[in-house]
């Protein structure tokens, strides 16, 4: 159906466009009002049907509708009005409005649920004695009529107070010539409610008050779990991007240095970041040599010398030395900023079992709605009086709602991506979860993989680290903090000065010392390595510190508990033989190559899928990128942003290999948990319905019916959890 706009009636919003070198440009809205996976795909079909927009995709949990635009040309109001008159209003997104929109919805939700509670347990008081004329404890017909009307005092106002979110929400959709899932709820809850109000005044039988708000109160439930869910998904995100630093320094045109908020710096300020702090945005190295450490990025232990005019990396630590620097971009690009929106993509990705319950949902309101048109028409056709045709076809609608079929996947995904982000494991699609339940072959790089990733003495004797570790204590490098580790607790240098790119020197039991490369410690004729330090008193030889990269503790561990789960495992490292072959004997892996260039790594997981091997590949996403993205499944270190951000599935933020082995088995329950939904899902139907339309089931047995099989389906979710 064509949407046409007025133009004259949109205020100007393109200041809200993000506009990209390429000529791109991108749009985040705030979507109000989507509950499923079917309203995600409504949204996003209409959305990217629309001239000029290339990519449409909705955040559930956060409601954040991310929008690529071919042009910066194109009116952002022209979108919100097409999602307007879809049926779900939008605005340009604010997470501070999104925070307040959130917990706006949770108190609607809480006080709806109260009241529905409430309604609930006070309209049965007075249903009871009704439904125990069935035990032939039959009341006269004027206090039967009096308990009806009593029920109806209390049940009728809370199911019209707690149905408001359901009823608002079908209204929209029918505003908008569609129908969601909430359409058949309203109407099956506003029918039942019209049976009960006709069967009261005309002094019937039953009236069903307490079916109405009890139905609203069964979903009400699982529509609050589904919220408190998603708020746990996205606390995951902001749990992130709590690390980093809520103020920057800069420096005005005077050289005065003013302390900001993080998300007020723009491309161009110039930025002080002292020894010890991170970088908070990208930005350029103005004057000198820094020395800042990676490894929060990259997974490179050794230290990074960056010089004038060189990228310094958000997140990066500056470990030597005062820095001067120009922003080149803003802090929702930075480092932990991209981490965390792996996060978000998480929610917004679906994976081929959510596709496929959306095609069953999608199917539902046109088969639900024809049912119970057959069961009305044809109960009547058949001899039944209207009232009882009317009753089994409300049955039929309540009783088949797809509840249990939309929550049979998403529930199981929620619950396994929650328990794995507990385990530090980032998840950034479902489908990556299904993927992974099927690896049966992993690939390891080595360095920063099966190896911790950062320096560690070799072969130093205590005499020479004792010496050392008074300068190393005082110094914030990596090497330094290698030997004051290997040293343990001990006093500090004084009057330590440290020279950017060269070591740090200071006085030591009356002498002055240094510790650093080895020009600067006054080592003639030796080429400093980055894997070594030198260390003298002044005057004196100097003596050398070596530095190598061990295996991670639980890395035999890892391997050992993949061998058990008949998972076989082999490297792929384009380090030299020696040092893979040492790796490879320690955590006990017998298959292994060594010099490989990046696109050698990738033609190895294309041989291993050719033979039909599922193969997750766990790479730091540097020279593994090609291998991630052709990998059956791939998973990355958090300290591998470039992985993170381009090819792997899953990211694992703790220093621990076993986080590997921890997301196959929750990769593995949980697909069982989602087939064995979709096998209950499928059982309910095939006897809730035919049960409803053969007038077994009334209004109210069919709410709690209804509502029991969504029940199950979210705790058999909860059982997602893995071994252990």
């Amino acid at each position: 159906m064509a949407v046409t706009f007025d133009a004259a009636s949109r205020p100007d919003m393109s200041a809200f466009l993000r506009k990209r070198d390429d000529g791109r440009a991108s749009l985040d809205l705030l979507v109000t009002g989507a509950r499923c996976a079917g309203c995600i795909s409504k949204i996003e079909r209409e959305v990217a049907g629309l001239a000029g927009v290339e990519t449409a995709r909705l955040n559930l949990s956060t409601g954040r509708l991310s929008i690529g635009l071919a042009n910066g040309g194109v009116d952002p109001g022209r979108i919100i009005s097409a999602l307007d008159r879809l049926g779900y209003p939008a605005t340009p997104f604010d997470p501070g409005a999104a925070l307040v929109q959130r917990d706006r919805e949770g108190r609607r939700l809480i006080l709806a649920l109260a009241v529905a509670g409430f309604g609930a347990m006070n309209a049965m008081m007075f249903s009871v004695p009704i439904w125990a004329g069935l035990f032939d404890q039959e009341l006269g017909p004027a206090t039967r009529t009096m308990m009806m009307w009593m029920s109806a005092a209390v049940g009728a106002p809370c199911a019209v107070f707690a149905g408001m979110p359901f009823f608002e929400s079908a209204w929209r959709s029918l505003r908008a010539g569609r129908a969601n899932m909430d359409v058949p709820i309203s109407l099956g809850v506003i029918l039942t409610l019209a049976i009960s109000f006709s069967e009261t005044i005309l002094h019937g039988r039953d009236a069903y008050f307490d079916a109405a708000v009890s139905l609203l109160f069964l979903l009400l439930i699982g529509r609050w779990l589904d919220h408190v869910l998603r708020a746990r998904a996205r606390s995951a995100a902001g749990d992130l991007l709590a690390l980093q630093a809520p103020t920057a320094c800069v420096v005005d045109g005077q050289g005065r240095e003013r302390s900001i908020p993080l998300g007020d710096i723009r491309p161009g300020d110039v930025l002080r970041v002292r020894p010890g702090d991170r970088i908070p945005v990208d930005a350029i190295l103005e004057t000198g040599e820094a020395v800042i450490d990676n490894s929060l990025l990259t997974g490179e232990s050794i230290p990074e010398r960056v010089g004038p005019g060189q990228l310094c990396r958000a997140g990066a630590l500056n470990t030597a030395g005062l820095l001067t620097l120009r922003a080149s971009a803003r802090s929702e690009d930075s480092a932990l900023a991209a981490i965390a929106r792996l996060v978000d993509a998480g929610a917004q990705s679906r994976s081929r079992y959510v596709r496929l319950a959306d095609r069953a949902a999608s199917l539902y309101v046109p088969v639900v709605h024809t049912a119970a048109a057959v069961t009305f028409v044809g109960g009547w056709a058949l001899g039944l009086e209207p009232r009882e045709a009317l009753i089994r076809a409300v049955a039929v609608l309540i009783v088949t709602c797809p509840c249990a079929l939309g929550l049979a996947v998403p529930a199981v995904q929620v619950v396994a991506s929650a328990r794995l982000f507990r385990k530090g494991v980032l998840v950034k699609s479902g489908a990556a979860l299904e993927r992974l339940a099927e690896v049966d072959h992993v690939v390891f790089d080595k360095t920063g993989v099966l190896t911790e990733g950062r320096p560690a003495l070799v072969d130093a004797s205590p005499a020479i680290i004792a010496m050392a570790a008074p300068l190393a204590r005082a110094s914030g490098h990596p090497m330094a903090r290698a030997v004051a580790r290997a040293a343990g607790e001990g006093p500090v240098a004084i009057d330590v000065v440290e020279h950017a790119g060269l070591g740090v020197e200071g006085w030591v039991d009356g002498r002055l010392a240094r510790l650093g490369r080895a020009t600067f410690v006054g080592v003639a004729g030796s080429r400093s390595a980055e894997t070594e330090l030198w260390f003298a008193y002044d005057g004196e030889a100097g003596v050398r510190l070596q530095f190598s990269d061990v295996p991670r503790a639980d890395a035999g561990r890892a391997i050992e508990a993949l061998k058990a789960r008949g998972i076989t495992c082999e490297i792929l490292s384009g380090d030299q033989d020696a040092a893979v072959r040492s790796v490879a004997g320690a955590v006990g892996v017998s298959g292994w190559r060594a010099g490989l260039l990046p696109q050698e790594k990738s033609d190895a997981i294309d041989t291993l899928a050719a033979a039909g091997r599922k193969v997750l590949m766990v790479g730091d996403g540097l020279n593994d990128a090609a291998a991630l993205a052709r990998a059956h499944a791939a998973m990355a270190p958090g300290s591998a942003l470039g992985a993170s951000q381009n090819a792997a599935d899953l990211v694992f933020t703790r220093d621990t290999l076993m986080s590997v082995v921890d997301a196959i088995d929750v990769a593995r329950s949980a697909r069982l948990r989602a087939l064995e939904n979709f096998g209950f899902a499928a059982l309910y139907n095939l006897v809730a319905a035919p049960a409803a339309m053969l007038g077994f089931v009334n209004p109210f047995v069919a709410a709690l019916a209804m509502s029991g099989s969504s029940l199950v389906v979210t705790l058999n979710a909860l059982r997602a959890r893995g071994r252990g």
